[in-house]
């Protein structure tokens, strides 16, 4: 606006000049035509150059993520090859990790946070670290207070009666105070703990009815592990009870299961069906009755004989009628039974909305020797814990080692990528197992004691008792943990190696020899020396005191230490 004006003041005088000329000379009075405004063009806009260290940054972090994904996943080969980019994406920039702050902050971080998962990931060691295990639900169960001076409301005990007028039952269900307390505790304070184990049941009770009914047991049997375990093979009890039917070893050995250092059937929910099967049967043969065959159960065959011998009694509400002959657990085992059965049956009329779990689709590979379950993950492109999820029966991370041809379940669909996987390996690619030649002279516990494993571990990894004698030349597999094969590199050719050093080989490298050094060539960087020589970016930095990552070539970096240090600096 300003612009403007001053214009159109300037052709106002300038016109009234000419005019007072022309007047003077008496000739025509010119017209003068207003100019058009100039246009104002604004100065180009020059775009903002991205910036290199923040690109840099952000895709050294993606393959970090990436790694941390596939650790995560149990994969470690994949896991290993992305965290060796995000740090090799830093070292291969224009002047390396250290020229900009920025990047020497960044690397230094990176550096730290990859140490930090690789060693949390060496608590899963070579396979050996027993699977984890949850609580089982009968021990929180039996530890409730029931009230046993609370009357049942009536309603409850209409709506039960006339709910089994119409369902179906194989086994007497009485609608007693004792059972009717239960249905209301389960409508109560423990609804999400059944509503929970009825889901997580669905998967389950079709094979364990049609094991039941080929067996010629009652079907409503097949709601105990609804109260033992809520359905969960990997739970384990105070008493170490184990699996969906939560067997106690000695149990389960007898009838038909096995149970080792490697594997331990109870957790496996079709074997152990089969097992309780067998053991109901037993059990009824003894007592003639279902309540009293629950009763011991739970409480064993032979306290429940007692209590009937002591109480002159031959019905489970007699015997159970107060704590003088049975204990309160075993009293209170049958009506939780009972009252759980009663709302599994119909649980829309007790108020439940059961939203069934399904069971994972599967199929069978073949092992033909000790595998470690991570390489199978691997194969079939599935995190680790879903192939140990379809084989809760494997104790360890690995199949057994002196029992080829054992079955693996894998998801559906990925059984072909796997028996690729296995026909494409050596069988040293396997696992990452060492292995030890016995010495003349030497016992399971010298031997023990020389390399640092415990004696128990020891002889039953190898199918031995702790006094076993042991014969000159023959091989023992060592339970080390972790394995710096697997964990620190876990390539195809680590674990080959690893498979043929013997233990005192691998000791031999890091203790005998006073330290392993490494001469730096044109095109080498620190994460390249790492991969060669196994090790990791972090423990190279500081076995050799650097505070960056530059490296001249001719310059020996030290790529081993002794034990003793390495244990100390890593």
């Amino acid at each position: 606006m300003p612009f403007k004006n001053s214009l159109a003041i300037a052709l106002l005088c300038g016109t009234s000049v000419l005019a007072g000329c022309a007047t003077g000379s008496g000739s025509r009075t010119a017209k003068v035509l207003p100019q058009p405004p100039v246009a104002v063009v604004a100065p180009p806009v020059v775009a903002a150059q991205p910036d290199p260290v923040t690109i840099l940054i952000a895709q050294s972090d993606r393959h970090f993520a990436t790694g941390h994904q596939e650790l995560t996943l149990g994969h470690l080969d994949r896991a290993r090859s992305e965290f060796d980019r995000s740090l090799d994406i830093l070292l291969e920039s224009a002047g390396g990790a250290r020229v900009d702050a920025r990047l020497r902050e960044h690397f230094d971080r990176l550096v730290d946070r990859i140490s930090v998962l690789e060693q949390g990931a060496l608590a899963k060691g070579d396979g050996f670290t027993e699977t984890k295990t949850e609580p089982a639900s009968i021990d929180a169960l039996l530890a409730i207070e029931t009230f046993d001076t609370a009357k049942p409301a009536l309603a409850t005990a209409e709506t039960v009666e006339a709910d089994l007028e119409t369902t179906t039952h194989d086994i007497p269900i009485p609608t007693n105070d004792r059972v009717l307390r239960y249905v209301e505790l389960f409508q109560g304070r423990l609804r999400e703990f059944l509503a929970d184990g009825l889901a997580r049941g669905a998967q389950y009770l079709p094979m364990i009815q049609a094991t039941f009914r080929a067996e010629g047991l009652p079907l409503d049997l097949a709601y105990i592990p609804l109260i033992e375990s809520a359905f969960k093979p990997s739970a384990l009890s105070r008493a170490k009870a184990r699996g969906v039917w939560q067997f106690m070893r000695g149990t389960a050995l007898e009838n038909g299961l096995k149970a080792d250092w490697y594997l331990d059937e109870r957790a496996d929910a079709e074997k152990a069906t089969l097992a309780a099967a067998k053991y109901l049967k037993t059990l009824h043969n003894t007592f003639e009755d279902w309540h009293l065959a629950m009763a011991s159960y739970n409480g064993g065959p032979g306290r429940v004989k007692r209590a009937l011998t002591r109480s002159r009694k031959d019905d489970f509400w007699q015997l159970s009628a107060t704590t003088q002959f049975l204990p309160r657990e075993t009293r209170d085992y049958v009506p939780m039974i009972l009252a759980a059965v009663i709302i599994a049956k119909n649980p829309a009329q007790y108020g439940f909305d059961v939203i069934p779990m399904v069971a994972t689709p599967s199929e069978t590979v073949v092992a033909p020797a000790a595998l470690d379950l991570r390489r199978v993950a691997e194969w079939a492109g599935v995190p680790v814990d879903d192939i140990q999820k379809l084989n809760p029966e494997f104790r360890r991370w690995t199949t057994p080692v002196k029992k080829g041809n054992y079955s693996i379940r894998v998801p559906q669909g990925t059984a072909e990528r796997v028996r690729e996987g296995l026909a494409a390996s050596a069988p040293g690619q396997l696992n990452a197992m060492q292995w030890h030649t016995v010495k003349k002279g030497e016992t399971l516990a010298s031997i023990a004691k020389k390399l640092r494993v415990n004696r128990i571990d020891l002889a039953e990894a190898n199918y031995l008792r702790v006094n076993s004698r042991v014969t000159t030349g023959g091989r023992l597999v060592i339970p080390r943990m972790p394995s710096s094969a697997l964990l620190a590199r876990a390539s195809s050719a680590d674990l080959e190696r690893a498979a043929e050093a013997t233990v005192e080989e691998v000791l031999a490298e890091t203790a005998a020899v006073a330290q392993k050094t490494y001469r730096v060539r044109a095109g080498d960087t620190l994460s390249a020396i790492a991969r060669k020589t196994g090790t990791t970016i972090a423990q190279l930095k500081n076995w050799n005191k650097m505070r960056g990552t530059e490296l001249t070539i001719g310059d020996r970096l030290v790529v081993q230490r002794p034990r003793s240090s390495a244990n100390t600096q890593q």
